[in-house]
C-alpha cells in the first residue's frame, strides 16, 4: 500500500502526492465546493465566530447535502429545524474552509508540509468527500464488492476507484496523526 502522509518532527505531517493524484483531489474538492455553495451571508473575516442564522430549516432534497447536514433530531422536526437554523451556516462555512485549505495547500502535488491544524482540516475534507461520493454512488457493502469486480474499461469503475482511493488516503492520514 502506498504512503501519502507521514508524521514528521514537531507534529507536522508531510504529504507526498503526484501531479496526477493532486489533479484528482483538486477536481473532487472543486465539485464539493460547488455543492456546498457560497459562504454564509455576513461571513466574518476578523477571526470571530459567524453568528448568522441559516434560513434553511429542512433537510435538503439532495441526498449528498442531506448526508453532509443530517437532521439532529430525527423524531422531532421542530427541534431539528431549530438546531439546523443555528448550526448549518457555520457547519457549511467550516466545510468550505476545510475544502479551500485542501486546494490552497495541494497546489500541483509534490512534497507538501501540513501543520497539525491543516492536517485535521484535510482529514475533515477527505471525510466529506467520501461521504459525498459514497452517497452519490449509493455505496453499500454489497454494491462496493460488486463494483470492485467491474472491468477497468467499464466507465462505472472510475468513480468507485476514486472512492476506494479516498478511503486509503483518509486511512493513511489517520495513521499519520495517530
Amino acid at each position: 500500500m502506498n504512503t501519502w502522509f507521514t508524521r514528521v518532527h514537531g507534529g507536522d505531517v508531510r504529504l507526498r502526492m503526484t501531479r496526477e493524484e493532486a489533479s484528482v483531489v483538486h477536481a473532487l474538492v472543486a465539485q464539493l465546493l460547488d455543492l456546498l455553495g457560497g459562504p454564509s451571508p455576513g461571513m466574518r473575516d476578523d477571526g470571530l465566530p459567524n453568528l448568522s442564522f441559516s434560513e434553511n430549516t429542512t433537510v435538503s432534497d439532495d441526498p449528498v447535502l442531506a448526508r453532509l447536514f443530517p437532521d439532529a433530531y430525527q423524531d422531532d422536526q421542530a427541534a431539528s429545524a431549530e438546531f439546523r437554523r443555528y448550526t448549518e451556516g457555520t457547519l457549511r462555512d467550516d466545510k468550505r474552509a476545510a475544502a479551500e485549505l485542501v486546494l490552497k495547500t495541494l497546489g500541483e502535488g509534490g512534497d507538501i508540509l501540513l501543520d497539525a491544524e491543516q492536517a485535521q482540516m484535510w482529514l475533515r475534507s477527505l471525510n466529506d468527500l467520501r461521504l459525498a461520493l459514497g452517497t452519490r454512488l449509493e455505496i453499500s457493502e454489497e454494491s462496493l464488492e460488486r463494483n470492485r469486480s467491474l472491468d477497468w474499461n467499464d466507465p462505472r469503475s472510475a468513480p468507485f476507484a476514486a472512492y476506494d482511493w479516498l478511503t486509503y488516503l483518509q486511512e493513511d492520514l489517520v495513521r499519520a496523526l495517530w
